[in-house]
């Protein structure tokens, strides 16, 4: 009898999906990756015989994307929980949690800007609403946890200061900047004026923190160097929050006519221009300086890693900040700007998604990472 039971007790605490232990929050960064060049392309100020369609076929992979994922990351929380346990204890792996936001966001914003042509805009519409709500609520708990988590539990010091911290505080900005999408379709009065003030104070939120973080990352890399290899495409991060912005700031301004009174509407069109201009410059300055430093790490044998999707999104929202300043200034030289970065976007996600499907083939990015960048690289190949 004991014989018997015995195989069956230890099938019991065989884990039934041993190759999603590994996979981690960062993952969903690819999600993210995916819809941004779906919702870039559809609104870029030149458009061209295909791109809709192409960028359409996009979002439907990044809806797929998502789809995966969450069934993938729910069956690690239900099989492997130590690990899960594991993640949100460790300072360089918890902050992704902030990626499940953004990607639910992003995804849904696409549904509306480009999904609508497939699925109709009744039906865009209300996949939109279910993901802003579940991803602004998601991006708000992360803004709150993860920072109480790096207090209370995690224990670090002024070098290991890393752009990955700014992933939940960006969360909030995300939901800003999609949020004014929807505020057409509701009642107006009350409902469209509270979602948009709403989408504000997120906007405020996000900055505030992003504000309090930025110096810590600056300060940590001119005291203790270059970050690892694997960890140099971060930097890319300090794009978002800088690019998001500035989207925000726009959208406001696109919507705010006939919700608010006319001076807070033009104050809303004032602003997009005045605070977008000198943050998009700020953001080129920290692209340049981002892609000096993926040189040099490339040129020392920077490998591929998860942490190369960061050349993604980030560079995304530049582009949608771009394209809103085009629109405000009138000015060519920012529609050239978001041509060019979504060029650039293009052909970064491209070499990410083939660098991907080539480790999950491979079983590389499933891998039990080394012992010494465990903590540090989720994802290495």
């Amino acid at each position: 009898m004991v014989t018997v039971a015995h195989p069956a007790s230890l099938a019991v605490r065989t884990p039934r999906v041993p190759a999603v232990r590994h996979l981690g929050p960062n993952w969903y960064a690819s999600v993210m990756g995916t819809a941004i060049v779906a919702n870039a392309g559809a609104t870029l100020p030149v458009q061209v015989t295909g791109v809709r369609t192409a960028c359409t076929i996009v979002w439907a992979l990044s809806f797929v994307l998502l789809l995966v994922l969450l069934g993938a990351r729910a069956a690690h929380w239900a099989h492997h929980r130590d690990q899960a346990r594991a993640h949100l204890l460790d300072p360089a792996v918890a902050p992704f949690y902030g990626c499940l936001s953004m990607a639910l966001l992003a995804v849904g914003a696409g549904t509306l800007l480009v999904g609508r042509d497939w699925i109709g805009l009744g039906a865009a519409v209300a996949v939109d609403t279910v993901l802003f709500v579940v991803g602004t609520l998601v991006g708000l708990v992360a803004a709150v946890a993860i920072p109480y988590l790096m207090v209370v539990r995690h224990r670090v010091g002024p070098g290991q200061a890393s752009p990955v911290w700014l992933l939940p505080l960006v969360a909030p900005m995300v939901s800003a900047a999609v949020g004014p999408l929807l505020v057409p379709h509701l009642p107006a009065g009350q409902a469209r004026r509270t979602l948009l003030l709403a989408c504000d104070g997120l906007f405020g939120l996000s900055l505030l923190a992003t504000l309090v973080m930025l110096p810590m990352i600056f300060s940590r890399l001119v005291t203790a160097g270059p970050l690892p290899l694997a960890l140099t495409p971060t930097l890319f991060l300090v794009l978002g929050p800088l690019g998001q912005s500035t989207t925000a700031a726009n959208k406001f301004a696109d919507v705010a006519g006939g919700v608010l009174p006319e001076a807070y509407a033009h104050g809303f069109t004032v602003f997009a221009v005045l605070y977008g201009v000198p943050v998009m410059g700020f953001a080129l300055l920290w692209l340049a300086l981002a892609v000096a430093m993926v040189v040099r790490a490339r040129r020392g044998g920077m490998g591929f890693a998860m942490t190369w999707w960061a050349f993604t999104f980030p560079v995304g929202t530049c582009v949608t900040g771009a394209e809103g300043l085009g629109k405000h200034t009138g000015l060519v030289a920012f529609d050239a700007l978001a041509i060019v970065l979504y060029v650039a976007l293009v052909a970064a996600w491209a070499v990410a998604a083939v660098h991907t499907a080539r480790g999950l083939r491979g079983g590389r990015l499933l891998a039990p990472p080394p012992a010494r960048v465990t903590a540090s690289v989720p994802g290495t190949a």
